[in-house]
């Protein structure tokens, strides 16, 4: 056997060659190697890297939080809106199903019933209720909210940290809520998420050095439509509403803190982390107080 021979290509088995891939390593041909900024690449190393060695979305242009400029910036704010019509039309056709979405602490069908809520272990309704409306009215005013709230924050920060604003911030909404609301007392709706953006956007609107006192304006307005009573049926929690900002300027801050490299993914998706465990530490406290 002759010890000394030359690997073969990964395509072309029959052709020796002393040259690899700068990537993944495996030999390639005069044929089969592409130039690189350093060395030579395979074709399908170039295909995933664009050439470059990095992942094709490398070199694209970001967003002052990181997240990739998108050719819709305001897909994520639509598919949200989507879905809360759908859901709206669904809870007025099923109304028990809207009842088994909602956000209790604990409550019983009928006397004698079984229990049922988040103290149960039914948490999947910390956020199936952020996105369940059964007025039009409701559903109207927090999808406006959200499309003008919404929109300019998904282009600022980019699709996945836009969502991630979006969940924590409807999650500590419903922890505040958890806590603090009557247990048998049903809570719906986007706004506690919506309050999480407004948060955030004070955060974007400060840390671009814009003016604040429009955006100072438009926090004080809508938390005195919180804590004012309106008169009517209407009932505004002001728990979804105070936990859903707190929250969303809290991950906000961490998603537009200055850093640079790996740094800012560990400070933005650590920040997501602490904001998670806070409201899971408040949800298994209300938990261990009703059961």
């Amino acid at each position: 056997m002759d010890t000394d021979r030359l690997p073969g290509c990964y395509r072309h088995p029959d052709r020796d060659t002393g040259i690899t891939c700068t990537r993944c390593e495996r030999p390639i041909c005069p044929e089969c190697m592409i130039s690189a900024s350093v060395g030579f690449q395979c074709p399908e190393c170039v295909r995933a890297g664009s050439g470059t060695g990095h992942h094709p979305t490398a070199n694209a242009p970001r967003t002052i939080a990181g997240g990739v400029v998108a050719a819709d910036p305001h897909l994520v704010t639509k598919i949200l809106i989507g879905i809360n019509v759908l859901m709206f039309f669904v809870a007025l056709s099923d109304p028990v199903l809207a009842r088994e979405l909602a956000l209790y602490g604990l409550y019983r069908d009928y006397f004698g019933g079984t229990l049922h809520g988040v103290s149960t272990g039914e948490y999947y309704r910390l956020l199936t209720s952020a996105f369940l409306h059964t007025e039009w009215w409701h559903v109207a005013g927090n999808m406006l909210a959200l499309w003008v709230i919404g929109g300019p924050l998904e282009a600022a920060l980019g699709r996945v940290r836009y969502l991630a604003v979006f969940l924590l911030s409807g999650l500590g909404g419903s922890a505040l809520v958890y806590l603090l609301t009557e247990p048998n007392v049903a809570t719906l709706g986007a706004s506690g998420a919506v309050f999480g953006l407004l948060g955030a956007t004070v955060v974007l609107a400060k840390r671009l050095r814009y003016e604040m006192r429009p955006v100072i304006t438009m926090v004080v307005l809508m938390l005195v439509l919180t804590f004012v009573p309106l008169g009517g049926s209407l009932s505004v929690s002001w728990q979804a509403h105070v936990g859903g900002l707190i929250t969303g300027a809290l991950v906000g801050l961490g998603m537009l803190m200055p850093a640079a490299g790996r740094n800012r993914a560990l400070v933005q998706w650590g920040t997501c982390g602490v904001a998670f465990l806070l409201a899971a530490m408040v949800i298994a406290l209300r938990t261990a107080e009703l059961t």
